[in-house]
């Protein structure tokens, strides 16, 4: 979500659109890859004491930002930062801009027990009454929109997820061509940030179950539960099989080099790294996580969904991946250029 953030913020500055960039925190990974160079307004530069705090923050300075820069739009790029603009829309009043919610991640939470639920549906309505405009990244999230937080559909567009581009798409395809020589094992790959959200502890108990001998598994991507993780792997045996490769600057060009990409989320909206293993033609295992992965996938067509949290139907997913031919990767990146419809 902010790695697109950035690319859209740079590419709306080569349009010559003005668009000022507010952060929480204005350290991190991204900063000298997609950030690089991008000029930044935020609260504070505090480290990990402030990190802690950064929601608090942003939303104690925003308002005065606002005042200052008197931007025409407000864009929120995802709905992480809901709480942000609901309080900058209560603080600021009839004087705040109009704010565009990009609706980021699955709203129906069924990960979550039916109490937390409860509340959440009442948060996603105090959105829907405050906030002016909602971003939905593939047809079946206006529905949920509209459903989750009671809006009209006049207040809903459908923008498909910026995580490819026409260079991307051509770099993957030559990259998977030139790269089919590899081990007897297959090469899985995940690509997520180590949170709870992802629900790694459950792939590596699944990989366990389902790999054969000689597959590997390489997780690209850094967080807090990586020395959990590494520890999980450990306990499996899975220590010389399981790869923690850590932060990459840009993790889609790494696919082509993999046979197959697992996802095990508990909730997501549109994963841009769906998109990023289709442009290259890998094939998928993921779980069942927001109301788009059937139409990412094609239904079927494109990869395999599971269960969200079945471990056992995960493991036999991986058991059956078979890597894909040539053609049939071709064909698998063709039908992801056409899905991704006004790049």
């Amino acid at each position: 979500m902010e790695r697109i953030a950035l690319r859209l913020v740079r590419q709306w500055r080569v349009l010559n659109v003005d668009a000022p960039l507010f952060l929480g925190r204005a350290d991190g990974a991204m900063l000298d890859d997609v950030g690089a160079g991008l000029d930044v307004i935020s609260p504070a530069n505090g480290g990990r004491r402030i990190a802690k705090m950064k929601t608090l923050w942003m939303i104690w300075t925003l308002p005065g930002v606002v005042r200052k820069l008197r931007p025409d739009v407000l864009f929120c790029a995802g709905n992480t930062y809901a709480v942000v603009a609901v309080a900058l829309k209560l603080l600021l009043g009839r004087d705040c801009p109009p704010i565009l919610l990009k609706v980021s991640n699955d709203l129906g939470r069924r990960d979550q027990p039916a109490w937390f639920r409860f509340f959440y549906r009442q948060w996603l309505r105090v959105q829907g009454r405050c906030l002016d405009h909602f971003i939905g990244m593939e047809t079946p999230m206006g529905q949920e929109i509209r459903e989750c937080l009671g809006v009209s559909a006049e207040r809903i567009t459908i923008v498909p997820d910026p995580a490819l581009s026409r260079s991307l798409i051509d770099r993957l395809r030559t990259d998977r061509r030139a790269g089919q020589n590899g081990p007897a094992g297959r090469r899985f790959v995940c690509v997520a940030r180590l949170m709870p959200q992802k629900n790694i502890a459950l792939l590596l108990r699944a990989f366990g179950r389902g790999a054969r001998e000689g597959d590997t598994l390489a997780v690209i991507g850094e967080g807090p539960e990586r020395a959990k993780l590494q520890q999980l792997a450990r306990d499996l045996g899975l220590e010389e099989r399981v790869m923690f490769v850590g932060y990459r600057p840009e993790p889609a060009t790494l696919l082509p080099s993999f046979d197959a990409l697992l996802l095990s989320s508990n909730y997501e909206g549109v994963p841009a790294v769906i998109l990023e293993a289709l442009a290259a033609g890998l094939p998928i295992v993921a779980t069942d996580c927001s109301r788009s992965m059937a139409t990412l996938l094609g239904h079927g067509a494109m990869g395999e969904l599971v269960p969200v949290g079945d471990e056992h139907a995960l493991a036999d997913a991986i058991a059956r991946v078979r890597p894909s031919s040539q053609d049939q990767q071709l064909s698998l990146t063709g039908s992801a250029i056409h899905a991704r419809r006004g790049l």
